[in-house]
């Protein structure tokens, strides 16, 4: 990567700073400049300059040495990031996730231990999902942690592990030999841990959303934690996350369309207008994006209120029920709205490009690409029947099962 170098600090950045900024400029330009080489690289540049910066420790308490703050302004920063790159954003998805357990965590030895790296820098990555015949959210796991001597060995294959080619720890998700569900926290460079880049999706392409292998690796006693079942509690915040990731690609959309109209020479011979960037049907078209997006970004910002709310809640058992259903309501009631106007959005670039538009060195079919991936996960239908559902018959959002 050419031109100015970052200069990094011990400290986690602010996110209204001069240097967010040039960092957000930086991972910007790292994906610009792959997309035009026509490689398939990684964003491996903008994770090193993630980590030096230490984005991945904005939410830790600033009595830990993280940024300490709201959780609000951390969805602020992932449709930041998501507009310089939505692989960057994405893939740090589960890193974030992790974060937030262990602010909760009531063990503090156990959670300084594990926020003091990091506030190092360093970013955790996921294997928890298996396609096996087990439902999706199961708590039934193939991969297994068995007794090895005073360690343990663990063997297993995961797939969809967004984020872990680019980690230095793994969370993994286990089953002992007597069934109880374990977590094992290890370093993605031990002997045993396979990483591979085979995540083959049209979309996202560069989150590393591939398969981790543990083939006999050595696990110690102190990496495991044997984990409690919920399935009284919500999680609004993997979701929200994805859809702050949908708003910042959609904010790309607007810039994308604006330098269309700029690059052209010419317009249509039923033009109302001879220069493009005069053409009111062409003002209109940009005009309807950028009103999607700023209506987009509204909602997810409102939606993380109210999980920003339910997270420092301080009442009672009901009170604190009703305040994560009300997170959860929010976050599904934004994916179904989100999904529909972000494709919309991505759509509409191309009646301002015309046919040009098209070429694929132009890249431009990356945002409907990446903006349908995305809204793949936890297929909208749904979300919205499930809203449907509260409003007429005043029926509860479903729990998800969580570990803790």
């Amino acid at each position: 990567m050419s031109g100015k170098e970052l200069v990094t600090s011990d400290k986690a950045m602010t996110i209204d700073s001069c240097e967010m900024e040039e960092l957000l400029i930086a991972i910007a330009q790292d994906a610009k400049k792959r997309r035009e080489d026509g490689s398939d690289a990684r964003p491996f540049y903008a994770m090193r300059l993630i980590k030096e910066n230490k984005i991945g420790a904005l939410r830790v308490p600033k009595a830990l040495g993280g940024g300490g703050i709201e959780l609000k302004e951390l969805i602020q920063v992932v449709i930041r990031l998501a507009e310089a790159d939505p692989d960057v954003a994405h893939l740090l998805r589960s890193h974030f996730s992790h974060v937030e357990r262990l602010i909760q965590l009531g063990d503090e030895t156990k959670r300084e231990q594990e926020l003091d790296k990091i506030v190092n820098g360093e970013i955790i990555g996921n294997a928890y999902t298996e396609i096996s015949k087990n439902a999706a959210g199961s708590s039934k796991f193939e991969t297994t942690l068995s007794v090895d001597g005073e360690n343990f060995r663990l063997n297993g294959t995961k797939y969809f592990c967004t984020g872990t080619m680019y980690a230095d720890w793994v969370s993994v998700m286990a089953e002992t030999s007597s069934g109880k569900v374990v977590s094992a926290f290890i370093p993605t460079d031990r002997e045993g841990v396979i990483i591979k880049d085979d995540w083959d999706g049209f979309g996202q392409k560069g989150t590393g959303s591939g398969t981790t292998i543990f083939k006999d690796v050595t696990v110690y006693p102190e990496e495991i934690k044997e984990l409690k079942e919920d399935k009284k509690s919500f999680n609004a915040f993997l979701q929200l996350i994805l859809q702050a990731v949908i708003a910042g690609i959609v904010r790309n959309v607007v810039t994308d369309a604006k330098d269309l109209i700029h690059k052209r020479k010419r317009t249509f011979s039923y033009a109302p207008a001879e220069q493009p960037k005069d053409d009111p049907l062409l003002q209109q078209k940009v005009g309807e994006i950028a009103s999607i997006a700023f209506a987009v970004e509204a909602t997810v910002l409102a939606a993380a209120e109210a999980l920003e709310r339910a997270t420092n809640q301080s009442g009672n058992a009901e009170q604190n029920y009703e305040l994560n259903h009300e997170a959860s309501l929010q976050a599904a009631q934004a994916k179904v709205v989100v999904d529909e106007l972000a494709l919309k959005a991505a759509t509409l670039l191309f009646e301002v490009g015309g046919a040009s538009a098209t070429k694929q060195s132009a890249y431009l079919d990356r945002h409907w690409r990446n903006i349908r991936t995305i809204s793949s996960h936890n297929p909208t239908v749904y979300k919205a029947q499930a809203v449907g559902k509260y409003i007429i018959n005043n029926e509860k959002l479903p729990v998800g099962v969580v570990y803790f």
